[in-house]
């Protein structure tokens, strides 16, 4: 029964991994389009150093860094308990709470949230998973 219960931890923590990196890639592509108003078209490699580097992308290096938290879960060959998945979902949920009045990444998630639909819908696929039952 454990490994029923493993596998499907595994699964729904990769199905969230992707669901990230959709709604991470959107924000990207809608922080570079703003860059790129102000100071012309980048490259992808111009546009990963800039990811990497420049202060207009640096909110966005939270949900990196909780991307990269799940996959060192799911890739360092230990079963995934029960406790870590509620600390990533709980992660999520605090990060992903839109707030004008919030912090840095708080404020521009909103913003974000408030012009463009395939970021809410991103948003969308995030929360459903969350709130769905994980066993």
């Amino acid at each position: 029964m454990p490994n029923t219960l493993q596998f499907s931890q595994h699964q729904r923590l990769s199905e969230l991994r992707i669901k990230l990196l959709r709604l991470h890639k959107l924000l990207l592509e809608t922080e570079r389009l703003t860059y790129e108003q102000v100071r012309g078209q980048v490259s992808r490699g111009e546009l990963l150093q800039l990811v990497i580097r420049h202060e207009q992308f640096a909110w966005l290096h939270r949900l990196s860094a909780l991307i990269i938290q799940i996959d060192e879960l799911l890739h360092d060959g230990e079963p995934v308990t029960p406790e870590a998945m509620e600390a990533i979902d709980s992660d999520i949920r605090t990060l992903l709470s839109p707030d004008e009045l919030g912090d840095e990444f708080a404020m521009k998630y909103n913003t974000a949230l408030q012009r463009h639909p395939d970021i809410v819908l991103a948003h969308a696929d995030v929360v459903m998973l969350l709130t769905s039952d994980s066993i």
